[in-house]
Formats: C-alpha cells, structure tokens, sequence
C-alpha cells in the first residue's frame, strides 16, 4: 500500500520542477557565455599566432577587437563585464530610433529636453526641427537634447527605453540595460544596476547599425550645418531659418587631428563614473575590423588606434577568442521544449516569485494525485465490501 501510492503519483503528477533559492548564484550555462567560452574570463584572452604581435597594452576596464566581416573576436579583456556606457549608448538609440522614426519629420523639443544635462546642440522650443537634424547633432557631437527629443518624438522616454532594451535583445546584447537615450547615469539618479553595457555589445550594436545607410552617413558625417532661428541679419534677407556649424567628436575621422587611415565611423563617450569609452569601425584592404572599449584612463582615439592596427595585423593569422553573434537565438542557447515543461528562464533565477510558482504548482500536483488515488482506493474498498456482503446474504439469518 505505500508502494503503489508512490508509484502511481510518479505516474499522474509528472515532474516536479524545483527551483533554486532566490539567494543562490545562477546556474552555469553549460554551452558558456555569448560569442564563446574563452569570453567568459575577466581578464585578457588572445590565442597568439607566429608573427603576430603582441596585443599592445591599454588601461581601460574591458575591450574587444574583432573582424566585422566574419564576426570572429580576435581578442578581448572582461568582453562581458558590465559597465557604464557614457554617449556611446547612443549608438543602441540611433538603431532603435531610425527605423522607427520619418528622417524628414518635423519635431518641436519641449523644454525639458532644451534643458538636459550635458552636451547640448542648443535646441529650442520655438522650432522645429527635422527627425535627420536631430541624429545628426545626437551622433555627431553627442548632443543629449537631440536625443531627449528623439525619444519625444518616438512616443516618449519610457517607451524608447523600452524599445531599445528590445532592440538589444532581438540582436543578442544581453549585457545591456538602457536606462536613458542619451547615456547620461549619475544626473538622472542612475547606476550601472540600473543601466550599464559591455564591449561586446558595443561591438554588436555598431556592427549592426552600420549596416543601414541612414546610420552609416550620420556616423561618418564631419561637418554640418544645424538649424536654428534667424538672426536679425538674416531675417533682413528674408531667411526664414538660419543655423550654425557643427562639428564631429570622433577625432579618427579623414581629416581630423587623431586621423586613423580608413576609419568609417565610431562613438565615443564620457561621464565621471563611466570614464572614457568608444566604439569604432575601419575599413583596409577590404577587410573590417571593430573595436570596443569601456572604462579607459584617458581620451580613446590612440588607444582605438593602437587595438585598430592589431586587428588588422591578426585578423586571418590568429585563432579566434569567440564570435559576435548574429541577430536571433544563438544556436548555443536554442533549447528542445517540445515537452512544454521547461521554464522560459534558468531555474537558478532570481525571482523569488518564478521559484514559488515552480515550486508551488509541482507540490500541489503531488497533493492532488495522492488525493485522488486515495478516493479511488477508498471507493474500491467499499464496493468490494459491498459485494461481499450481498454474495453472503442468503445464508445470513440476519437478513
């Protein structure tokens, strides 16, 4: 009688999945990190090739130098770890933004957006402005208030935060958490809990970006002349807008004073808690490389340019650390469902609620299996009983 009970709940509840305490670390994932296994270290991962150099050293948190062509990484320190992103998370808006947004719209900024911190192209509400103006001034010289007022135009800053958090996932930079447009952390009360990314994705987001002509232009665009109000003179001669030269901040760019041979494009990026931080494209010999790096000591140009130069003198000689992957689920992460039991998420999560559900609903499919057995068992007696009793009857004097 215990046995069957026990054997027949195995048979009627299923499995029981039983989660992890919330307090408990997450589960290793056994195919490894994103991009490969030799990723997942914190400190510098290369596989050194004969003639090739050594990788030169740079004095900045994380970093990655791949080939843009092929996805493979060619080396990397912490290429995963968390940081803050400084401008360069607007190089995730602008994927986000310009698919969604009409390049010749009219916008007017509100005057919040006229007055946010930092880099400013001097926008104001007295105007509007075309959707192409504001990329412009938002990647160029990391205007904030151009990005403010994308994300207006967008519908606002909580659905653009939103949609740039899918955007990140739907090419698989997990490592990122938009908190903001512009990239601004400790003047909107945010921390890198609360909106950090990785060099890896950094890579990722500009490798994909740069494959729209739209993003393309604005990111190699030097000079360029904003908009504004007429001045007095100008309204003289009958101008109805008048506007003012802006220049690029990416010093690698043709012509200016960091000027790196065959760059395409990049963003760098500054507060005080994130430091320095930059991503780059350059085009030689018909080959691609992409840099990324995070936390860096000092302004990034010769930094870029040092990890450019041994992109190119490795790529095709050294064997790749990783890959940056495509858009999509990584075939590392696809997983066979088909029982329809498994979770959406690692049971090693940290949400306490998820571990009570999956905890929960296993436990109550137990108690009802015992239950119903017990009512079958108890049913059965009783009819045995029964025919028992009715099988005895005619030889009964009490009947």
């Amino acid at each position: 009688m215990i046995t069957v009970p026990l054997t027949a709940v195995a048979l009627t509840a299923g499995p029981v999945l039983v989660a992890a305490p919330a307090t408990a670390a997450p589960a290793a994932d056994p195919a490894g990190p994103l991009g490969g296994p030799q990723l997942a270290g914190r400190g510098v991962v290369v596989n050194r090739a004969p003639g090739v150099p050594a990788l030169p050293k740079i004095n900045a948190g994380s970093y990655v130098v791949a080939d843009a062509d092929t996805g493979d990484v060619l080396a990397a320190k912490d290429a995963h770890g968390q940081y803050l992103p400084a401008s360069t998370i607007k190089t995730l808006t602008a994927l986000t933004l310009i698919p969604r947004l009409d390049a010749q719209r009219l916008v007017r900024p509100s005057q919040h957006a006229c007055d946010v911190e930092g880099t400013k192209v001097g926008l104001t509400p007295t105007m509007q402005y075309k959707i192409s103006d504001l990329f412009h001034a938002m990647l160029m010289m990391s205007a904030n208030d151009a990005a403010t007022t994308l994300a207006e135009a967008n519908g606002g800053m909580r659905k653009t935060i939103a949609d740039m958090n899918a955007e990140a996932k739907r090419i698989n930079a997990h490592d990122t958490l938009a908190g903001s447009p512009n990239g601004l952390d400790k003047d909107l009360g945010l921390t890198v809990r609360t909106q950090h990314t990785s060099a890896y994705d950094l890579a990722l987001v500009l490798r994909e970006g740069m494959r729209n002509p739209a993003y393309l232009s604005y990111m190699r665009a030097i000079d360029f002349k904003f908009p504004a109000p007429p001045s007095k003179k100008e309204l003289k001669k009958g101008k109805k807008v008048g506007g003012y030269p802006i220049h690029t901040h990416n010093h690698m760019l043709p012509g200016e004073r960091e000027a790196y041979a065959g760059m395409i494009g990049g963003k760098n990026g500054y507060t005080v808690a994130a430091q320095q931080t930059f991503v780059a494209e350059a085009r030689r010999g018909g080959h691609t490389v992409v840099i990324a790096l995070m936390k860096a000591d000092r302004p990034p140009s010769p930094y870029a340019a040092k990890l450019l130069d041994w992109g190119f003198e490795a790529r095709g000689k050294v064997q790749p650390v990783g890959v940056l992957v495509a858009p999509g689920t990584p075939k590392s992460s696809e997983k066979d469902r088909a029982d329809g039991m498994l979770p959406d998420e690692p049971l090693a999560s940290n949400s306490t609620h998820r571990a009570w559900l999956l905890v929960g609903g296993g436990t109550v499919g137990a108690l009802l299996a015992i239950l119903v057995l017990f009512v079958v068992l108890r049913r059965r007696r009783r009819l045995e009983g029964l025919r028992y009793r009715s099988a005895a009857a005619p030889d009964d004097p009490g009947h």
